[in-house]
């Protein structure tokens, strides 16, 4: 071999070396693969990340659900959306969803906004509901006339930011349409999942 392709040669060898070393070796065992979907299957994990609270971070869920006995409800299905704290190992809440059976009418919250045709709820910066399609009371096992999923969204609560003389951390109008495009999913979702589709 000729003299002058000699160190980058020994340099080339060197470095593939490190390659297959690193390769054998990892910095980071390989985590598992997010999950997909979130609170019991109602909301994908894309849509699950459009309500913050204005700190991002990655997005993980705790969900509980209660059977039920003769004296609670058949459905009672309950939802905490977390972010990761930034530069720090926990989570923080950021909304709740509560899906539950209940014998009340679907109704309009004060200077709520509707969810658009098809859907039967409301929304506001802290809160919204929808009402499930009629007859998916009874396909997920309630004799209940009704099934709603609500949502609470604390950071955006009004009197809670007025005591404390703090802004929103998202515009009161885009938080609004972030619920409203929640709880659609969610109607949808869960009407897929139980097959009671209008």
């Amino acid at each position: 071999m000729d003299r002058k392709w000699l160190p980058l040669t020994v340099v080339l060898g060197v470095a593939g070396v490190a390659v297959v070393t690193a390769s054998l070796w990892p910095d980071n065992e390989e985590k598992p693969p997010l999950p997909k979907s979130l609170c019991h299957g109602a909301l994908s994990r894309e849509t699950a990340g459009l309500i913050d609270d204005g700190q991002g971070g990655e997005v993980s869920a705790e969900e509980w659900e209660s059977k039920g006995k003769s004296t609670d409800y058949a459905v009672f299905k309950s939802c905490y959306v977390m972010r990761a704290t930034p530069d720090r190992d926990d989570s923080r809440g950021v909304y709740k969803l509560l899906i539950e059976d209940t014998p009340s009418a679907p109704y309009n919250k004060k200077d709520s906004v509707p969810l658009g045709p098809g859907f039967t709820g409301w929304a506001l910066p802290d809160q919204a509901e929808v009402t499930l399609p009629a007859g998916c009371a009874a396909r997920m096992g309630s004799t209940a006339r009704y099934i709603t999923a609500s949502l609470e969204v604390p950071s955006q609560e009004k009197k809670s930011l007025a005591r404390l003389e703090e802004k929103p951390p998202v515009d009161p109008d885009i938080a609004t349409r972030n619920n409203a495009t929640v709880m659609r999913e969610v109607a949808t979702r869960l009407a897929k999942r139980y097959n009671c589709t209008p």
